[in-house]
């Protein structure tokens, strides 16, 4: 196996140089880091993972936390970070909050603060004062993924913005009788995603100077099944019935087709619906969508995290970084019947 002074040999530096080049610890000039990095492929070196973090105190580990795996959003932002991390020598680590109050607790507690990640992104978790104060006592730096933590790193995206124009859209094509199908403030998300989508929705139609009635919001658990049940009931309703249909997410806003289609309504002739996200299936169902990339929110959670990790390399990530979203029309809304 191909050693470290072999590396320093043929690159003409020291195996000093070779490892702060090749670990990004240390100041190298980017002539010589290009140089080691040449003479490691062409030998074929590999870090030795146990060395480098003996040497560095570093597990090139990461650690991710989400509130829930088996939610499509979610995969996809861990699938963005992973693409990132490994691309840059990272492995990671997930952990999955879905189990409750005991779960989180031991995480935050135990997991997280012994030596087995060097960082952690939490995505869409409102994390304590304590649990971001015990991580950066212990030297391990934080990003947030999906709102502000107070004095680390913070991805967010205006969640306002996104049901306003979702609902502008509805607006600019005629629609006034429209049903928000959102999430319930009394099982309200962590950053508030549900009120937030549900505050744009009625400063949309405020502005439009359309009354914004409490039975034109729904509270709904943001699945399939769920949005389905609520807008079967809507839809079914013989005086009532709305010509569109905001739902706070694509899954929800699948149900609502389905549930359309279950009552003999055609989507977009009938009802016009919306959602929030671009799910992997809103292209299959041509749902109109603001998406908000949750691969790519990923990959730049990942990469200001490495910011920090490396400093030398990268300029110091700032505090509050916007991410973008865009609203994709698709087949699924028109103008309404006159």
């Amino acid at each position: 196996m191909v050693g470290i002074d072999e590396v320093a040999r043929l690159a003409g530096v020291s195996a000093a140089t070779v490892s702060r080049a090749l670990s990004g610890n240390g100041s190298v000039s980017a002539g010589t880091r290009a140089r080691v990095e040449s003479a490691a492929n062409d030998l074929h070196y590999v870090v030795s993972s146990n060395a480098s973090s003996l040497a560095s105190g570093r597990t090139r580990n990461v650690g991710v936390v989400v509130p829930h795996l088996n939610r499509w959003f979610f995969s996809s932002v861990v699938e963005g970070a992973e693409r990132a991390l490994l691309r840059n020598g990272y492995d990671l680590t997930l952990y999955n909050l879905s189990g409750g109050g005991d779960e989180r607790r031991s995480v935050f507690d135990h997991f997280l603060r012994r030596r087995r990640v060097d960082a952690v992104i939490a995505v869409a978790l409102e994390l304590t004062t304590d649990e971001i104060s015990g991580l950066l006592a212990l030297d391990k730096p934080l990003v947030g993924l999906g709102g502000p933590l107070a004095g680390v790193p913070s991805l967010e995206i205006d969640e306002i913005a996104i049901a306003r124009l979702a609902t502008e859209h509805l607006l600019m094509l005629g629609h006034t009788a429209i049903l928000h199908i959102g999430g319930s403030s009394e099982e309200d998300t962590d950053f508030h995603i549900g009120s937030h989508r549900r505050t744009g929705f009625q400063q949309a139609m405020t502005a439009a100077g359309l009354p914004v009635a409490a039975e034109s919001m729904i509270c709904a658990d943001f699945t399939m099944a769920n949005g389905y049940a609520h807008a079967k009931q809507a839809l079914g309703h013989p005086h009532h019935r709305p010509t569109a249909i905001f739902a706070a997410s694509d899954e929800m806003a699948i149900g609502a087709t389905l549930a359309a289609r279950d009552l003999g309504l055609s989507v977009p002739k009938d009802v016009s619906i919306v959602g929030i996200d671009d799910h992997e299936l809103a292209d299959f169902f041509q749902l109109t969508t603001v998406a908000q990339f949750p691969e790519r929110q990923g990959e730049l959670a990942a990469e200001t995290l490495i910011a920090q990790l490396e400093p030398s390399r990268h300029e110091e990530p700032a505090l509050r970084v916007p991410l973008p979203f865009e609203l994709i029309v698709r087949s699924s809304t028109a103008r309404p019947l006159e």
